[in-house]
């Protein structure tokens, strides 16, 4: 076999942490990582002010090695598209991109914190990847209730707007409703049960309309919980053995059963040594 090209010698290390090269590499980019966000978060603060020179030099500095190490993966990937637009490639070049912005928006220098999402890489590090295919059960539960959960948010949005309407008609400008849009907002915060308190009802009619708003507000805050719960239990039992029983041909069982759930005949072939040492039954 030839000589390996540094490409080739260079894709275990940044690509995978099953190696002790890999993992040593993938360890400095999460310190890294944490540094960075770090210096994000103190230059945020107003008593280091004196210090922002130097927490300038530093977020520069990362974002330069930050972009240095995306070009080298697009580099060295065999593949540089499926990296480019898979998830982390996406998380690493949005690490990048809000230096580049807060040239023309100073402010946009925070977004930079969006760097945490390149923690996530703490879980391939640490061996947990077990936990984040657990993840996809709620992804498979959202997925499932996207359609009832847009009706119960249309449904909820009507009734504040009519909610906000009513107590702009009930209260007036006087009182502190000066528009519909205003309105609603009161009637979202307190639906919401927040209750901020900038706004209040005066008359007794807006008093009794928004003790029913915030009824009705403690009356739906349950049903997208319902919904959710019931579409993850249905996720989660999707995760049943799919191996049917050879007497009664049930398909699904849990993932550690032996014996069939229905008519409780064994759902895998045994062993003739252990058949042997084993007293017949009846």
């Amino acid at each position: 076999m030839g000589k390996k090209s540094w490409r080739e010698r260079l894709y275990p290390v940044v690509f995978f942490s099953d190696t002790p090269a890999g993992r040593q590499f993938d360890i400095a980019l999460l310190l890294a990582i944490f540094a960075s966000l770090v210096v994000v978060m103190l230059d945020s603060v107003p008593g280091y002010d004196r210090y922002g020179e130097l927490f300038y030099a530093l977020e520069w500095g990362f974002t330069m090695l930050f972009a240095a190490e995306y070009l080298l993966r697009i580099a060295i990937h065999p593949k540089p598209s499926h990296y480019i637009f898979s998830f982390y490639g996406v998380v690493d070049l949005l690490a990048v991109l809000p230096a580049v912005l807060a040239l023309l928006l100073p402010e946009a220098q925070y977004l930079l914190i969006i760097r945490v999402m390149r923690m996530l890489r703490v879980f391939r590090v640490l061996k947990l990847l077990p936990y984040l295919s657990q993840a996809n059960f709620l992804l498979v539960a959202l997925r499932g209730s996207r359609q009832k959960i847009i009706v119960f948010l249309f449904s909820v949005t009507t009734l504040m707007i009519v909610f906000g309407t009513l107590m702009y008609v009930i209260e007036g400008s006087e009182h502190g409703f000066t528009s519909i849009p205003a309105s609603i907002y009161w009637a979202v915060v307190t639906m919401t049960t927040v209750g901020y308190g900038d706004m209040t009802p005066k008359t007794p009619l807006g008093q009794a309309l928004a003790t029913l708003v915030m009824i009705t507000g403690y009356s739906v805050i349950a049903v997208p919980t319902g919904i959710f719960t019931a579409e993850l239990a249905s996720a989660m039992q999707s995760e049943r053995l799919q191996r049917i029983c050879p007497t009664c041909e049930k398909s699904a069982h849990e993932p550690d059963a032996a014996y069939c759930s229905r008519c409780g005949s064994a759902l895998f072939p045994r062993h003739p040594e252990s058949a042997a040492g084993e007293a017949p039954r009846g």
